[in-house]
């Protein structure tokens, strides 16, 4: 199927900012969910998902509010899978295991981070990169979510795994993320909670493959508290960066590390509406 990719300006006076991507015929690409008691900001995710998208799946975390019934009810073809276990990153492993896409992409479920921008992370990997890391703090980027105790956090956490692992890490504690699915057969993704995210970064850059970083735009999350826990997540990742610094294992020096940004500067505003169109007509829009 091929689908092409246009922006759309928001009717109140916004300039018409256009790109297109002819004819591309993307890989099979599954969405990972992991949600616990998301029902309430879904509705600001699911209907937005890009029509390049082959998949989605939902990891529901033993929800007790509606989160299934509100995912079915305003995406049809999602598919639920339940969690086995407790944890982002053990959410994020059953979805893993459950994709049957080409591509992988971790997409939060609050609302925080726009599907619109899922076009941006595919063009980076099918431009030769492996693993598509997401960061706030490049050229293009930004947020409005992370507090200042988190962000001076962040760029501790950062800069200590850019000094231990010669990265070039600007955004090492983010979640929205896209790769191709046979880095997992390399990379061993053990982990629970939320420090899933240092690992996996930490594992593709150990693994030789070669990562780009995304400029990324976070929201405030709509409803409900985050799970994270400054402190004790915190911790854990700092436990992640020094058990996976003991590790020997290391990219050979062939291989390609972190070099590299992606520029979307001439791409439309995030704040703008995406339209898919695929071969059939059919559209989406996304903000």
């Amino acid at each position: 199927m091929y689908h092409r990719l246009y922006s759309k300006s928001r009717c109140e006076g916004r300039g018409m900012n256009k790109f297109t991507y002819e004819h591309q015929q993307y890989p099979l690409i599954s969405v990972i969910i992991p949600a616990l008691n998301e029902a309430k900001n879904l509705q600001y995710v699911l209907p937005y998902i890009p029509a390049i998208i082959s998949e989605v799946i939902l990891v529901d975390g033993h929800s007790t509010d509606e989160t299934v019934e509100v995912a079915l009810r305003l995406l049809p073809t999602i598919r639920i899978v339940r969690q086995t276990g407790k944890g982002k990153g053990n959410a994020l492993r059953d979805g893993f295991a459950a994709c049957t896409g080409d591509i992988i992409v971790m997409l939060d479920a609050d609302g925080s981070a726009n599907p619109g921008e899922i076009p941006h992370f595919v063009e980076a990997l099918l431009a030769g990169n492996d693993f598509a890391k997401g960061s706030r703090f490049i050229k293009g980027g930004r947020s409005y979510d992370i507090t200042l105790l988190r962000r001076l956090g962040n760029h501790l956490l950062s800069t200590l795994t850019n000094v231990l692992f010669s990265t070039h890490f600007s955004d090492l504690c983010y979640g929205y993320n896209a790769f191709w699915k046979y880095c997992l057969d390399d990379v061993e993704i053990d982990s629970d909670g939320f420090e899933i995210e240092t690992l996996i970064n930490l594992r593709m850059h150990k693994a030789g493959l070669k990562i780009v970083e995304v400029p990324s735009f976070e929201h405030r999350r709509i409803f409900g508290t985050s799970k994270l826990h400054t402190f004790r997540d915190g911790w854990r990742v700092l436990k992640t960066i020094v058990k996976e610094r003991r590790n020997k294992s290391s990219p050979p020096s062939e291989q390609p590390r972190l070099t590299a940004s992606l520029d979307i500067t001439n791409q439309p505003a995030i704040t703008e509406e995406i339209v898919l169109e695929s071969s059939t007509g059919s559209s989406i829009l996304c903000e």
